[in-house]
């Protein structure tokens, strides 16, 4: 009995903390620090405009728009969309944006309701932050696939002409995607790289 159980502890131990790590963890990041992270939430903001669709739109051309935009916080993010959708207004429906409500012909109410990255591990891995000395996200991966997105999500109400239609909820990601293994982490997507074609 001591034989065996001396031999077979170990590696029962083992397989117990394998699958006791093999599972997905999901986190929401408020923080855009990083290069890839500020990539991810601005091109899902850039592809979020392109996506308005023309039915709702198209209708307003020409016409005087005021804007009136709300997010969960106010500051640089929340700037960089309202002023990405006064381009897309402009440059795909020739509306122009005004700054007063008594100068408009129409009202335009939006919703950021996201404009984040998210993070999502699955697989098997080794957490070793707990042991000191170490941070406590370190890990050491056996398998893993780990997923970065960003996330921009809106919706928005016309006012015109008296009548407030509500428009669909848009959503966009924008994904960079990798397997983790042992010694080496694989990239499976990517980001587009910049051009310097016009």
């Amino acid at each position: 009995m001591g034989f065996m159980s001396k031999f077979l502890l170990p590696p029962l131990l083992v397989l117990s903390l394998l699958f006791g790590t093999g599972c997905a963890t999901r986190q929401v990041q408020d923080s855009l620090s990083g290069s890839t992270a500020q990539r991810l939430v601005t091109h899902s903001i850039d592809e979020l405009m392109e996506s308005l669709p023309a039915g709702d739109f198209e209708k307003l051309r020409g016409q005087r728009l005021w804007l009136d935009s709300h997010f969960i916080e106010e500051g640089p993010l929340k700037a960089y969309a309202d002023q990405r959708l006064r381009l897309a207004l402009d440059q795909r429906f020739g509306i122009q944006v005004v700054d007063q409500a008594n100068d408009s012909d129409a009202r335009l109410s939006v919703f950021y309701t996201s404009m984040a990255t998210d993070q999502e591990l699955a697989g098997f891995y080794l957490p070793i932050g707990v042991v000191p000395g170490f941070q406590e996200q370190t890990r050491v991966n056996l398998i893993t696939l780990e997923k970065f997105h960003g996330i921009a999500e809106l919706f928005y109400f016309i006012d015109a002409d008296g009548v407030i239609e509500r428009g669909p909820t848009l959503l966009t990601r924008k994904q960079t995607d990798a397997l983790g293994l042992p010694i080496i982490t694989i990239p499976l997507s990517r980001l587009p790289e910049g051009s310097d074609q016009p």
